[in-house]
């Protein structure tokens, strides 16, 4: 863990990032989204030179061949294929009063995955799209689904499947500075070492992607949240990227946030600003 540890203050140094969230790095003043994501790249690009930025979408996958070499077997009868048409069935259910999510949601709710989350204005804070999924049906009467696996997922995986290949441009808007502070609080969060262990989101997704921890390798930082939701070896079926935050969160023995808390939404307003230029390939299958 000590060498772990090292390796990624390393990392953050050659960044340029702040180490703990008390730096004075972390305020509206000297944060820049944008150098930021430019600075991530240039980091892998410096560690792993042989591989393509837009391969980063697979996470581990980009960067171990024992392990690609699996998951491309795996891919060859896709364990998440049901669920896009389970996805797609639910989708296009009426709700009781003749409506759907396509009512909800520019183009129909087709091919849209790539522009969450968003930061709203109007409500003033950060949509992911399982938040948009849910709020679609509470606007229309509907009791909300449950978060993290089952419906919201499928519906997640099918609204992903139509975006596949959409390059991420998620933007900040530079006219409503509380935009600004929620990717400033989701930097926050990725950096900050919390639970027993001692850990920050950056420990094992940073420098210490690609180090193997017992019998796992972490994935990179870089594309982390572009494949979600995921079919997980691990649960057996589908979840969400905020189940899998605070399954992460429990492995650190670090009490989680319930999904789709502000910290978790800020948390991946920030992760997929950082992924903005690769492509949706969701949803995914991992270990």
């Amino acid at each position: 863990m000590r060498i772990i540890t090292g390796l990624v203050t390393a990392g953050m140094l050659s960044l340029g990032l702040p180490l703990q969230a008390a730096d004075s790095g972390f305020n509206l003043e000297t944060v820049n989204p944008e150098a930021d994501r430019l600075a991530l790249q240039a980091f892998y690009q410096k560690r792993y030179p042989g591989v393509a930025i837009d391969d980063y979408v697979n996470g581990i996958y980009a960067l171990d061949a024992e392990s690609r070499e699996q998951w491309e077997e795996i891919e060859e009868f896709p364990p998440y294929e049901f669920s896009i048409e389970e996805g797609e069935e639910l989708f296009n259910t009426p709700f009781a009063n003749g409506k759907s999510y396509a009512d909800c949601f520019e183009n129909g709710g087709v091919g849209i995955r790539q522009n969450f989350p968003y930061w709203d204005k109007e409500d003033g804070t950060v949509k992911t799209l399982e938040f948009a999924i849910n709020e679609c049906r509470e606007d229309n009467g509907e009791k909300p689904l449950k978060w993290g696996k089952g419906d919201i997922a499928r519906i997640s995986a099918y609204m992903a499947w139509t975006s596949r290949d959409n390059v991420f441009d998620i933007q900040i808007p530079e006219d409503d500075s509380r935009a600004l502070q929620a990717y400033l609080d989701g930097k926050k969060f990725f950096y900050t070492k919390r639970g027993q262990l001692n850990l920050s989101c950056a420990n094992c997704h940073l420098q210490g992607s690609n180090i193997r921890i017992r019998a796992d390798l972490p994935g990179p930082m870089l594309g982390q949240v572009t494949h979600w939701p995921v079919f997980r070896s691990k649960w057996g079926n589908l979840g969400t990227l905020h189940r899998r935050y605070a399954g992460c969160h429990r492995d650190s023995r670090s009490k989680p946030l319930k999904p789709q808390a502000e910290g978790f939404r800020n948390l991946e307003y920030f992760q997929t600003y950082m992924s903005n230029g690769l492509v949706v390939n969701g949803p995914g299958a991992r270990k």
